[in-house]
């Protein structure tokens, strides 16, 4: 059996990160390694997102953020990820 998963087109992963961030980098290997496509948002360069990550997050920039399976996750492993991609 694959390690990579089989994504339909409306089970897009959203990846609020910022440069620098060891945690981000670190779940965006295991998700690569899996498969999984993202929909990057740098949190840095566009304030909206920063703005979402914020709204999720107590009010802190708090990353990696993920929207998966129509919720937000606060620093998710990539194993949840992946579990609510395949329910």
């Amino acid at each position: 059996m694959s390690d990579k998963i089989e994504l339909e087109h409306d089970r897009s992963v959203g990846f609020y990160w910022r440069p620098g961030c060891p945690f981000c980098m670190a779940l965006e290997r295991k998700l690569n390694k899996y498969g999984i496509n993202l929909d990057k948002h740098n949190i840095w360069e566009d304030q909206s997102a920063a703005a979402v990550v914020r709204s999720v997050a107590d009010g802190n920039e708090t990353v990696p953020t993920v929207y998966v399976a129509g919720q937000f996750l606060v620093n998710p492993s990539a194993k949840t990820i992946r579990k609510l991609l395949e329910n």
